[in-house]
């Protein structure tokens, strides 16, 4: 038992550092490009606060759940657990919105002028800024539900209606309560999932009909694959990371809020999956668009040669 808590231990603190890594290097590149006003891209501005976000879900969930599974002795007190519970779930709220958001952006941007999405693409840029921060606002709201079920370890150990997550306690309330609360915060979840499937099919489609098109061109210019080819490649692969990474993550979500008892694997799994995508995200945006991975050394190499 000893050798698997260091072993899950390892593994949750390799996942955070590599996240924050991952997460901090693509932050800094953006600020990098903000301070020599190199690029400006309206989803630039989507994506700092998707890493924000990323940030604060996995560093709220991975770090505390490190020194649990090491089992160092430590005990949060009422305060500290509803909050880093409470930031958690913000971050990962606002990380599937903003992803969404960005799904939905680009679906519109990259629509035909005859499109009817095509008076959308002159406005959607103005509204980014003000949609990210509404993101962010609702999700505050949204998950005040958290602070009600979630209480610390210190002075709550002989009481028998708890769920616990190894630092921290969820109270238990009866059947009818928890799947509503299970619905309440799964609900937002399941309908960005949905948009979100449906912006990528019609970006697939688009790129899809526009090969088409040039197929003639492409076969002479491009014998080997079409820009078009690698582009819906790229995005297939986001999506079904997203969906499938999000769709298990609220899978046991739901189940660790519907069992009073749930045991020490359905608790590990449900954390090891929350952060999976946080971890993985910034190395395949970063894949996706291949200047985010040499732009900011481009930018110093110029620096330094006159």
């Amino acid at each position: 038992m000893a050798s698997r808590d260091v072993v899950l231990g390892i593994f949750f603190l390799s996942q955070t550092v590599v996240g924050a890594l991952g997460n901090s290097s693509l932050l800094l590149h953006f600020l990098v490009l903000d301070f020599t006003r190199c690029r400006v891209r309206h989803t630039d501005l989507i994506l700092k606060h998707l890493i924000v976000a990323n940030m604060l879900s996995l560093l709220c969930k991975g770090v505390p759940q490190s020194v649990a599974a090491f089992n160092l002795k430590f005990y949060l007190g009422d305060f500290e657990c509803k909050l880093l519970f409470y930031l958690h779930r913000v971050g990962r709220g606002v990380s599937i919105v903003t992803t969404c958001f960005l799904s939905v952006f680009q679906a519109i941007t990259i629509s035909p002028i005859e499109s009817w999405w095509a008076e959308l693409k002159v406005k959607a840029p103005r509204y980014i800024g003000s949609s990210m921060y509404l993101s962010w606002v609702l999700n505050l709201l949204i998950n005040i539900i958290i602070l009600m079920y979630i209480t610390g370890k210190r002075n709550n150990t002989t009481m028998t209606n708890l769920k616990d997550f190894g630092y921290c306690f969820s109270v238990c309330h009866n059947t009818a309560t928890e799947s509503l609360h299970a619905t309440l915060l799964t609900f937002p979840d399941a309908v960005c999932v949905g948009l979100m499937l449906w912006a990528n099919s019609s970006v697939v489609l688009i790129l899809y009909r526009h090969k088409q098109r040039m197929q003639p061109i492409h076969k002479t210019s491009f014998p080997r694959s079409s820009p078009e080819s690698r582009a819906t490649k790229t995005i297939l692969l986001l999506v079904s990371t997203f969906v499938f990474i999000y769709t298990l993550s609220c899978i046991l979500q739901v189940c660790l809020s519907v069992v009073h008892n749930p045991n020490r694997f359905l608790v590990n799994m449900a954390a090891i999956v929350s952060g999976c995508f946080p971890v993985v995200s910034p190395f395949l945006l970063i894949s996706r668009d291949s200047s985010l991975s040499r732009s900011s050394f481009v930018w110093i190499h110029n620096r330094k040669t006159p």
